[in-house]
């Protein structure tokens, strides 16, 4: 097996794992013992960054317990494949700072946010080329959960008509992945109280119908309907990323 399946193979297996976690079929996330376990740990190890801040999604969304040996583990994963720091990998940056930020939030120590420092220079406002923009916005969907907040976060709170727009072409072109990722985004603004120009909930019953959804696509989904179940406008202080 390539390092690249092997590496997928295991961000799956995680994926479905957090997911279980999230909706209550399966125990709780242990990282160290998913790392420990697997048959590969550089490539459990890679899976733990790949899924980035949505490791922590049964502790921020379902109230899980956060193990301190799960820190070190995330910790480690920093360690074995190094946050970015370039502006060509500004996406991968927004998205290894969130995981950096909330780590610091669930262990209670904040040096953990010096694993990621949060990228300079890099502009999101901008909503002219909406299908490019759509793009990045799923590229960033771990971002889309509690605790978090910042430019993303803001792009996505003036941008509800090109990610609506974003999911209406996903839909149509068959990439219910991505649609996924993006209605996740639509759950969480509709979690804030924003008005939505479509409908989340029906998206989301679609995509969960028609998508085949793997793993991760599913733990997008399960994501947005924690924000739809939720009382729209009742999103607690998060932390700037």
């Amino acid at each position: 097996m390539s390092s690249h399946s092997a590496f997928a193979e295991a961000a799956d297996a995680l994926a479905a794992s957090v997911l279980g976690a999230l909706v209550g079929t399966g125990g709780a996330v242990q990282l160290a013992r998913f790392v420990d376990d697997a048959p590969d740990t550089l490539a459990a190890l890679a899976a733990v960054r790949v899924l980035g801040a949505d490791v922590f999604s049964p502790h921020l969304l379902a109230g899980q317990a956060f193990d301190p040996q799960d820190a070190a583990v995330v910790v480690k994963a920093f360690d074995a494949f190094p946050a970015s720091d370039t502006a060509e990998e500004a996406t991968v940056a927004r998205r290894d700072h969130a995981t950096a930020v909330l780590l610091a939030r669930l262990s209670g120590d904040g040096t953990m946010r010096e694993l990621a420092p949060e990228p300079a220079g890099d502009a999101l406002a901008g909503t002219g080329e909406w299908s490019a923009w759509s793009v990045r916005m799923a590229q960033l969907a771990p971002l889309a959960t509690i605790g978090l907040d910042g430019p993303v976060h803001e792009a996505a709170r003036s941008g509800a008509l090109p990610l609506g727009r974003g999911v209406s072409r996903s839909i149509l072109r068959r990439d219910f992945p991505t649609a996924g990722r993006l209605v996740r985004w639509l759950a969480w603004l509709r979690h804030e109280g924003a008005a939505l120009p479509l409908d989340p909930d029906i998206v989301v019953e679609h995509v969960h119908l028609v998508g085949g959804a793997g793993p991760r696509a599913a733990l997008d989904l399960a994501i947005a309907r924690h924000f739809l179940e939720q009382r729209p406008g009742t999103a607690p202080k998060a932390a700037r990323t």
